[in-house]
Formats: structure tokens, C-alpha cells, sequence
């Protein structure tokens, strides 16, 4: 669970303004993505009017690169309070300062915090509505006395439908991890209310990997091969992809191919030119039900008069990594590629080889923030050989940021508190992840639970509690790119 340790500061009102004055709108319609999103916000009298509004400011700089509307997202809000209220239905607004406008005028209800009902109105409106879309509930709440809801979370999750939950740092986080939808890191956010700005990225990600994963979309053709792409929504540890696919017409069962639950892409060579396939994309997972992606596509003809390679593209650019394309494949006509790759100036050249039904290669152990000059060659039967070059430039290497961590004993009556301290270069990062294992609540003494937190770049310390004996205290460093390598050191408390 991420679970964001920030100070508490003092509050102090300031003048309303207008969403249009406090969201950042440079650009929307970014993402064109067809799904259902209900907006299942905690208004009952344990959340303030400051929390209240900051909930709804962030809902509104949460969805701004969305199309919104019929075939785009579709946007409800459903309101927690002694009964709950609809303030808007999924049909409303098809465009963001309509949606703006409705926000700006929403007012809280106050009263008891039936989450169960509203829950039970919200399993109701998203499983009524027509189109076999995504579907996703996001419940921002305090978290407190979240009441009876796991069995109605459970019948939505059961459905398809993800839940994803952002609560304020006093919440129940025993009964929100439960009902959240795997993975937690992604889907389970706790944050002072006051920062809560700091989560909208990841959070916007984690909504489109689940609405625009439901796509599966061609990004490069050719006349014998397809590239087909799609967002993982499998937890890395579990669960598989199955790819179908087969030419219209064709009296042949379907090819089938599988991947590990971290592919996004399958490349699909030997095709036939001009020619109509389908092809489908089954996540399979025991954790919850995925809808089955399809897409149609026509590899392109042959054209006589294009030597191949005619073009080469270059992309999953990294520090030490790129990925080469090239096209079109004429395996009736080449024997087989090389791949030349060597840094610039004078760098080593080496080479890769690959078969005349390939029309991509991956280039690994490069030197990050380095310049190469790329050379695809088809060797072709005839003889001949035809080149083409570009140059491609390897991502910056992050600059390692732990150079020490240390764990203080803090003796209190209340039970023991580490201070862990760590020093830094926060060039580059994102923040921090720490983890930690922490002592169960059940009877058992050698029962334990893992905790994680996320801390923003300017944090040096934090203060942990509960430790189980013995525990391992680790602090990784977070960039744009994923978590990189971090130091680990074990706690040594009084119950040891």
C-alpha cells in the first residue's frame, strides 16, 4: 500500500477560486480511451469543507487529459452522506468545462458516513449501463468508520470493476486494502489532504493503464508483420497473457501465442500481404476478471517498387537499451538482417543478425547518455544489399542518490520508534519508497505485516513504529522510469 508520511500543517481558509483557476489545463483530450469511471466521494460531517473542496480540486486536475463523452470516458459522481446522493449520471458531460462547471457546484451533504449504501447504488449504476466498457469505482474518502462494504466491493470486483481508493492519512487502512483492487502500489493511495497533489500523476496512470489497457492497438505494419500493443494491467508476480490470431476466411485454427504478465507488445511475423486478421488478447488472472481485447488489421502489399529496409524507427528508449525497427519485411527476397550498432565517434561496433522474418531487434547494454550510429543492412538473395542508418541517443544514467542509511532507537512508553536517516543526491527523483515489516495485530508473535511508504524527494528521515523484531528497513530511490537500487539495514529494537 502506498501510504504517503507527510507533517501536518496548519490550514489557513483561503479566497475561493474557480476550478478554471486552480487546475492545469494545458493540453486536454490526450487520451482517447472508452471506459466508465464513478466518482464515489466521501461527504458525510467527518470530512471538512477544506478537505471536501480539495477533494473536488483534485478530481478535476485528476481528468483533465481525458476525451470525455460517449465512446471517450464517461464521468459520475456519486456522493457518501446519510443517503447517498447522484449528483451526475455517466451521460452528463462530454467535455471538460462542463465538467468543471458541475464540480464547482457541488456543495457538501454532511450527515452519517453510509459508504455500504452508496456502494450498493454504485454496484447498481455501473452494471445497468449499456456497452461492455472498463469500468472503474474511485472512492476518495477520510477512511473513517468506512462501515460494512467488502461484501458490495466484492460483488463489484467480482463484475470486472476496479476499485481504486484514495483516503487521508487517518483512515481505516485495514478495511481499504482489503477491498481495493490488486496491485495496492497503484491502486491504494493515503496522503495528507493538504499534498494530495503529489499522487495525481501516478494515480492518472493507474486509470489509464486499466481504461486505455482494454485496447489493443496496431503501432507498426508491414506487408509479413504487425506490432500490437497494449497496457499491462497483470501484477508482475502473477497471471499470463494468451494472443489469437488468424487471417478472415482462412480455414486454419487460430495461432496462439503467450506472455508473461509484464508484456505490453507482441511482434506477429510470417503474415501474408493484403491480407484482413484478427486478433484477440485474453489477461488471464485469478485476482480478477479481464474483458478480452480485439483488434482487425490489414498487412500492407508488397510494393515492387520499395526496397527494403526503406524505413527505420527507434523506440523504449532507456539508459542502457533501444528498441530498432525497420520495414518492409520481403522474405521472398532478402536472406536475412544485420543490425550494426557502435557509439559515436569511434565506439566498438558490434553486430546482430536476425532472420528474414524479423523486423525489429532489441538492443541491450548500451552506455547510458551515450550517441550511437545504427546500421540495418538486408542481405538479399540476389546478392545484393541494401543499407540504412540512423542515430539514436541512450537516456542519462540517474545519478546514484543513497549513500548512507541509519536507524536510531527511540525509547517511548508508548513502544518502541525507529528514526531511520538517510543521505541523498536528489537530482532526477520522484521521491522515495521505504519498507518495512511491522507487527501484527493478531496474537501470534511471529505474525507480521509488510508496510511501504512513499516520501516526497525532499524527505531525509522518517520515524517508524511498531517494528517487528528484527526488521528489515529498506529506502529506494523512485524515478520516472521505475524504482531504482536502495539500501537496506535492520532495526534492532528493545523487544529484541
Amino acid at each position: 500500500m502506498k501510504s504517503f508520511l507527510l507533517c501536518c500543517v496548519l490550514i489557513v481558509a483561503a479566497p475561493q477560486r474557480s476550478f478554471s483557476q486552480t487546475t492545469h489545463l494545458p493540453e486536454t483530450g490526450l487520451y482517447s480511451c472508452e471506459g466508465d469511471i464513478l466518482l464515489l466521494l466521501d461527504s458525510s460531517g467527518s470530512v471538512t469543507s477544506f478537505e471536501f473542496s480539495r477533494f473536488l480540486e483534485f478530481i478535476a486536475n485528476l481528468l483533465y487529459p481525458f476525451a470525455l463523452g460517449r465512446g471517450h470516458l464517461r464521468v459520475a459522481l456519486l456522493l457518501v452522506a446519510t443517503t447517498p446522493h447522484l449528483e451526475f449520471s455517466l451521460d452528463i458531460h462530454s467535455d471538460l468545462e462542463s465538467l468543471l462547471r458541475a464540480l464547482e457546484s457541488v456543495r457538501r451533504l454532511q450527515g452519517d458516513t453510509n459508504t455500504k449504501a452508496a456502494v450498493e447504488m454504485a454496484h447498481q449504476l455501473l452494471l445497468e449501463v449499456e456497452g461492455d466498457v472498463p469500468k472503474v469505482l474511485l472512492w476518495l474518502t477520510d477512511g473513517i468508520q468506512p462501515g460494512e462494504v467488502e461484501e458490495p466491493m466484492s460483488k463489484l470486483k467480482a463484475q470486472g470493476v476496479h476499485v481504486l481508493i484514495v483516503s487521508t492519512i487517518h483512515g481505516d487502512y485495514n478495511v481499504l486494502q482489503r477491498v481495493a483492487t490488486p496491485p495496492l502500489e497503484s491502486h491504494l493511495y493515503s496522503v495528507d489532504i493538504d499534498s494530495i497533489d503529489i499522487i495525481t500523476d501516478d494515480l492518472r496512470e493507474a486509470i489509464i493503464k486499466i481504461i486505455c489497457a482494454e485496447q489493443l492497438s496496431v503501432v507498426h505494419l508491414t506487408s509479413h508483420s504487425a506490432v500490437l500493443q497494449w497496457h499491462p494491467v497483470l501484477s508482475s508476480d502473477g497471471g499470463y497473457y494468451e494472443l489469437r490470431y488468424k487471417a478472415v476466411g482462412e480455414s486454419h485454427p487460430e495461432k496462439s501465442r503467450v506472455f508473461p504478465s509484464t508484456s505490453s507488445r507482441a511482434e506477429l511475423t510470417r503474415l501474408q500481404p493484403d491480407t484482413m486478421y484478427t486478433a484477440s488478447l485474453h489477461p488471464e488472472s485469478n485476482q480478477i476478471l479481464f474483458r478480452t481485447l480485439s483488434v482487425k488489421f490489414t498487412t500492407l502489399p508488397v510494393r515492387k517498387d520499395v526496397i527494403s529496409p526503406a524505413e527505420v524507427t527507434l523506440s523504449d528508449h532507456g539508459p542502457h537499451q533501444v528498441r530498432v525497427t525497420w520495414g518492409p519485411l520481403q522474405p521472398a527476397l532478402v536472406q536475412r538482417y544485420r543490425v550494426e550498432y557502435g557509439a559515436i565517434p569511434s565506439g566498438h561496433v558490434q553486430t546482430v543478425t536476425v532472420s528474414n522474418q524479423r523486423s525489429s531487434v532489441f538492443l541491450r547494454d548500451l552506455d547510458p547518455g551515450t550517441r550511437y550510429l545504427i546500421t540495418v543492412s538486408a542481405l538479399y538473395v540476389d546478392g545484393k544489399e541494401r543499407v540504412m542508418s540512423v542515430t539514436a541517443c541512450t537516456q542519462e544514467a540517474p545519478v546514484p542518490p543513497l549513500t548512507d542509511l541509519q536507524l536510531a532507537l527511540i525509547d517511548r512508553p508508548e513502544g518502541n520508534e525507529v528514526q531511520a536517516t538517510w543521505q541523498a543526491n536528489t537530482e532526477g527523483l520522484k521521491g522515495y519508497w521505504i519498507n518495512w515489516k511491522k507487527k501484527s495485530s493478531q496474537s501470534s508473535q511471529s505474525e507480521h505485516t509488510l508496510s511501504s511508504a512513499y516520501l516526497p524527494p525532499s524527505t531525509l528521515s522518517t520515524r517508524l513504529t511498531d517494528l517487528a523484531s528484527n526488521s528489515r528497513v529498506c529506502v529506494s530511490p523512485l524515478y520516472s522510469f521505475g524504482r531504482g537500487k536502495g539500501i537496506c539495514c535492520t532495526a534492532r529494537t528493545n523487544s529484541d
